[in-house]
């Protein structure tokens, strides 16, 4: 009964498009943004913060950029994990030659070096599409992912490869490099995606966003209808790699700290392909249930049969998680295509005609 529309009228285009119509969806949001900014400082654990949040708000923005290409554009794209590392390999350099910037700025710059590599292989898009495109962004990653190992410029020559973050302060308050605090890299990586997130919703439900769809749904349609098919496909690139470089940069700076060219690899683009198809293709929310899903997934299974004195060794953990993983794709891909974002928005419809069945 609380959640219903009833009264609520609409007197204008804009009220009428929004994205969130609903009075008690705004009101949710302002709660569940409440409790993120407050609630989980003062009372989240620091194994909380560092083993789930922080890695799940990042590979959340990284789900967000490959949705926004392979979800609303309908392209394909095997290369996620290369885009990140691009993104932390150039937040690197430039926090490097010039540390006298916000760390912050640099983060978010980073991106366009990704979106920048992005359009340069995201050329074939126009001729290819499907199986095809996805084996030519897959052999981005493994250029790419060469590129790190070999190229000894990019770590600045390191004996080790390894790239490490800085020791960067904002306000006085150190927050990368060692000695951070956890709710300083929280607070940092969860504004940032909700910034990101904000800009990302605005794109996809406006007049970039529409063209994606229509090129998305059935591209030489979109063309007779005047849609520019080149820089339509290079746009959905440049956007979701931007979103991949800054996640990188952050997966750098404010989770591992200290990064290798192997964490960039093919794994990692299967992981967030992962998320974007058990939460929902074309969602930014799906995104988000996505990557929560997966980077809970494990920790449940570890603890969960401790509750009847159960113990599971890591090993096994990986193993269960995996076959649970893939039997949930191949689950989702059956019987529910837009993964675990409709069955929220069904929920959701249920609740406002209860208690009638429609």
């Amino acid at each position: 009964m609380l959640y219903r529309e009833a009264g609520q009228f609409k007197t204008t285009y804009a009220e009428d498009m929004a994205v969130f119509p609903i009075r008690q969806d705004r009101i949710g949001i302002a709660v569940i943004l409440l409790v993120a900014y407050v609630g989980v400082p003062l009372f989240a654990s620091s194994f909380a913060l560092t083993s789930v949040l922080i890695p799940m708000l990042v590979l959340t923005l990284a789900a967000i950029g490959l949705n926004i290409l392979t979800g609303y554009a309908g392209l394909i794209s095997l290369g996620t994990g290369a885009f990140m590392g691009v993104g932390a390999y150039a937040c690197f350099k430039l926090t490097t030659a010039f540390p006298e910037v916000n760390v912050l700025v640099w983060i978010l710059a980073s991106g366009f070096f990704a979106a920048a590599v992005g359009v340069v292989f995201g050329l074939p898009s126009l001729r290819i599409k499907g199986l095809y495109l996805a084996v030519a962004t897959l052999a981005a990653q493994f250029f790419l992912q060469w590129c790190f190992v070999r190229i000894g410029w990019l770590t600045n020559y390191s004996s080790s490869g390894s790239i490490e973050a800085a020791r960067r302060e904002l306000f006085g308050i150190q927050i990368t490099g060692p000695g951070a605090s956890d709710v300083a890299r929280y607070l940092c990586v969860l504004t940032l995606l909700v910034f990101l997130t904000w800009i990302a919703s605005n794109i996809v439900h406006g007049r970039i966003g529409r063209k994606w769809m229509m090129v998305r749904d059935m591209d030489i349609a979109a063309e007779l209808m005047g849609v520019r098919l080149l820089p339509t496909k290079l746009l959905a690139f440049a956007v979701s790699s931007y979103f991949c470089g800054v996640a990188g940069a952050m997966l750098l700076f404010f989770h591992y700290g200290s990064m290798e060219s192997i964490a960039f690899n093919i794994d990692l683009s299967f992981q967030i392909l992962f998320m974007i198809i058990i939460g929902g293709l074309g969602s930014l929310i799906g995104s988000y249930f996505g990557a929560a899903f997966i980077a809970a997934l494990p920790i449940v299974i570890k603890f969960a049969p401790q509750l009847v004195g159960l113990e599971l060794h890591s090993a096994h953990v990986d193993q269960a998680t995996v076959m649970i993983v893939g039997a949930l794709i191949i689950f989702f891909l059956i019987v529910e295509p837009h993964g675990l974002a409709r069955l929220w928005q069904i929920g959701k419809q249920k609740l406002r005609v209860w208690p009638f069945p429609y």
